[in-house]
């Protein structure tokens, strides 16, 4: 029995080296690599078990069509997308070339922008939109709830496919684990076309679970587009039972929608291997519809040789000359965010970010603390929202330059998620979206001396330090 005993431990310390010297060879970042050793080696077994399921990359050779799909829709698109006249404003020539040459994402003139701060508002429109909708309606979420508003929307999805409308919808698997099977079949077997993204079933168990979907798209005839951080769910009318959800989500008319579009195409091919090209769902906007207003619709992944919307973030933090309002439910920056916005405080940029009071996650609440110290030593503001939990994703720079998505200020939407962003370089844009931001932090308490998370006690402080490790992991 004793050879057994050893026969075990041997086994179980070989498949500890093992799996320490993957996550080595793994070459991930510095920080996120010591994250994994350090939990192998406190939490042995727990470790091994983790890095299965959330640590290891997902196979590039099984994700590599989505990178050359997103060239062929690029193309397609061009074809029906003609501008005229565009130019780009010298000060934002190479944040979009950024995004152009490393994300294929193309800007478009001619763009006019809803803005809903009220799940009730924008549910109600895109109930009346989808209601309209004559050919297609595009709609890709990360959660959809088995509740009243996810009801309401999978009815009018179903009434406007029984009526011969083209449905497609992608929701994520691992995001929607809790909605009932019933709930997508009764969709599937009304004629919409229904994907999850990336599902897991077992037992192909893998790190699939670790890469999600974060993405809140929609799009109606190819004419109305939808973006920003709201998923399906009545959380955003009457709350979770805890608190209620703010978030900000947009309406789009005009030439970005065409961008949204491919988007979402591109997330259809990969979901369903079938390629849409057609030239109904590029089809001309309102010609009416003349501005100034130039957006650009960016994605990222984790497949992605570049961290494509941390760069964009990063670039327009160290290009500010007068202030940047960020607002994120998550603030786990990662060490080139962190250090541009520390950059920028110092620099005498106003730099002010918004985050709620309560999370929805305490380790993710634990470990965001440890941040705040570094960036109020910098003179960083930060604004503790009080009124719910503030879920909004929007960044203002200088009365000209602003963004709204999906993606948050941590390390997973900025390297594990697939996000979406639409990035705006139009001063009335960016009025309005720094008037959202001012309207919140009347809701917010203002945290402006460091003294005030150094001066907790020392084993709140000290149980934080340690959760911090795991912050590239949460």
């Amino acid at each position: 029995m004793i050879y057994v005993h050893w026969l075990i431990l041997t086994i179980y310390f070989t498949a500890i080296l093992i799996t320490m010297l993957a996550v080595l060879m793994d070459n991930k970042q510095p920080s996120k690599t010591m994250a994994w050793i350090l939990v192998l080696f406190f939490l042995p077994l727990l470790g091994i078990i983790f890095y299965f399921f959330f640590g290891r990359n997902t196979r590039k050779e099984r994700l590599i069509n989505e990178r050359s799909m997103d060239q062929l829709t690029k193309r397609s698109m061009l074809e029906f997308a003609e501008q005229k006249n565009l130019v780009v404003p010298e000060r934002f020539y190479t944040l979009s070339q950024l995004f152009k040459n490393q994300n294929t994402a193309l800007p478009f003139k001619n763009n006019e922008i809803e803005i809903f701060t009220e799940g009730s508002d924008f549910f109600l429109s895109l109930l009346r939109e989808i209601g309209k909708a004559k050919q297609s309606i595009h709609l890709e979420t990360f959660i959809i709830a088995d509740d009243p508003i996810g009801r309401l929307v999978a009815d009018a999805l179903i009434d406007k496919a029984q009526k011969g409308v083209e449905v497609r919808f992608i929701y994520d698997d691992v995001a929607c684990l809790g909605v009932n099977n019933d709930f997508f079949e009764r969709m599937k077997e009304s004629g919409i076309e229904v994907n999850a993204f990336m599902p897991v079933k077992f037992p192909a168990f893998t790190s699939k679970m670790n890469h999600r979907n974060h993405r809140k798209l929609c799009v109606i005839d190819g004419k109305v587009g939808f973006i920003g951080g709201m998923n399906i769910a009545i959380r955003y009318i009457k709350g979770d039972g805890k608190q209620m959800w703010r978030d900000t989500h947009l309406m789009i008319h005009g030439g970005a929608v065409y961008a949204i579009q491919r988007a979402f195409l591109v997330d259809w091919y990969f979901v369903d291997r079938t390629l849409l090209t057609d030239r109904k769902y590029y089809p001309p906007y309102d010609s009416r519809i003349s501005n100034d207003c130039i957006a650009q619709v960016v994605t990222s992944n984790p497949i992605s040789p570049w961290p494509d919307i941390m760069q964009g973030y990063e670039r327009i933090i160290l290009g500010a000359k007068k202030y940047i309002y960020i607002e994120t439910p998550y603030f786990l920056p990662t060490e080139p965010i962190m250090s541009a916005l520390k950059t920028a405080a110092l620099s005498g940029i106003d730099v002010r970010i918004m985050m709620p009071r309560k999370g929805d996650s305490l380790f993710i609440e634990l470990a965001s603390r440890t941040y705040l110290q570094d960036v109020l030593d910098a003179g960083i503001k930060v604004y503790f929202y009080t009124k719910g939990f503030n879920h909004s994703k929007l960044l203002v720079c200088d009365d000209c330059l602003s963004t709204c998505g999906s993606t948050n200020i941590d390390f997973r939407s900025f390297e594990e998620n697939f996000e979406s962003n639409i990035f705006f370089y139009d001063n009335s844009t960016a009025m309005r979206l720094k008037r959202v931001f001012i309207a919140d932090q009347q809701y917010c308490d203002l945290i402006d001396d460091a003294s005030l998370i150094t001066n907790r006690p020392f084993l709140s402080r000290l149980l934080e330090s340690i959760i911090r490790m795991l912050s590239p992991l949460l």
